[in-house]
């Protein structure tokens, strides 16, 4: 009865909790909210100064005193302190600020995390305010966003490229037969950008200007029209704000080594899949999430080395908070459903 009437209050919700960003996802509202996982803070008294937005704008602009961090790491808690407060600010702004209100949560977390980092997460979102808190595997959410029909006799094949981790799943009757996760993902990308500039042009770049290099001018494949972009950053030699113009093939070039980290862990999955799923694979191929899904010319390398049809996911940035929402919808269908067989009272 509590939880009846706590539910007519308060809003439950989908989240998921990654290591670039936090996506809310709200019954009968969709995406409420997407904001950058990064906490502002004083070192000096550990006080938040701004969370979200606001926070990432800070990163690599700080005076001594103030640290700008992101508080997960590979999909994991690295500052238990720092994302509960951010959990909880995103809880209360979700609420509107009416802070009594305790949802229910369910959280995506990656397939290959321990029990331990599993408990870290769980204990994070409970002293953040969540009245309950449920955790589903990234790759089940994201399949469950994209529209993945899970429950079907039948194999299907989902990679999310996140910003912390590569999570690869075959799903077959609402199950994952093979799940694989990689800790290379978005980050690595943009640290592989970073690191080209100042191997190749003695120019310190920070991870937003990485970031944008990578959104605007960034691909895997050759393009029809290759892209050109101004990068501004830091001269190491002479020290003074430079600005030079680099070509999307050059980027091409960068982030080459994650890349093929991704396609390989894509291969070991299909190399370890049953034989009768892997046939229904021949024909539905592999459906691409998460932020990195749009990363230019990927369907077309994707399938070049695996052979198989490649689809991106409608919105993929969202398809994991997409998933997390309905999946608490769907607990709720079957809690319904065992009520009225008399089996829960």
């Amino acid at each position: 009865m509590f939880n009846y009437l706590f539910g007519l209050f308060s809003n439950d919700m989908g989240m998921d909790l990654g290591t670039a960003s936090v996506l809310v996802y709200v019954k009968d509202r969709n995406i409420v909210l997407r904001e950058p996982s990064v906490v502002a803070m004083d070192k000096d008294t550990n006080q938040i100064l701004a969370i979200g937005a606001e926070a990432k704008r800070m990163l690599g602009k700080t005076p001594a005193n103030i640290i700008a961090v992101r508080p997960l790491r590979n999909g994991v808690i690295a500052n238990f302190e720092a994302t509960e407060r951010m959990v909880r600010y995103f809880i209360t702004k979700v609420h509107n600020r009416k802070s009594l209100l305790h949802p229910r949560l369910v959280i995506g977390v990656p397939s290959g995390i321990t029990e331990v980092e599993r408990r870290a997460v769980r204990e994070s979102a409970e002293q953040a305010g969540a009245r309950e808190v449920y955790l589903i595997e990234e790759p089940m959410a994201a399949a469950i966003g994209a529209g993945i029909p899970i429950q079907e006799p039948e194999g299907n094949m989902v990679v999310d490229i996140g910003g912390g981790t590569t999570e690869v799943a075959v799903i077959s009757l609402g199950g994952m037969v093979v799940a694989k996760s990689l800790g290379v993902a978005g980050d690595e990308i943009d640290e592989a950008i970073v690191q080209y500039f100042r191997r190749k042009y003695n120019l310190l770049i920070g991870e937003n200007m990485a970031e944008d290099v990578k959104i605007k001018i960034g691909s895997v494949f050759q393009l029809a029209e290759e892209l050109t972009m101004e990068v501004k950053g830091r001269d190491q030699v002479t020290g003074l704000p430079r600005t030079i113009k680099v070509t999307s093939e050059e980027i091409r070039s960068a982030v080459s080594d994650p890349v093929k980290s991704i396609i390989e862990v894509i291969k070991n999955t299909l190399e370890e899949t049953p034989a009768e799923i892997a046939a229904d694979l021949v024909d539905r191929g592999i459906v691409l999430a998460g932020g990195g899904a749009l990363l230019r010319g990927l369907p077309e390398l994707l399938a070049q080395e695996t052979e198989l049809p490649i689809t991106v996911a409608d919105e993929p940035i969202t398809c994991v908070a997409r998933g997390t929402g309905m999946y608490m919808e769907e607990l709720d269908n079957m809690k319904a459903a065992k009520k009225r067989k008399g089996i829960v009272r």
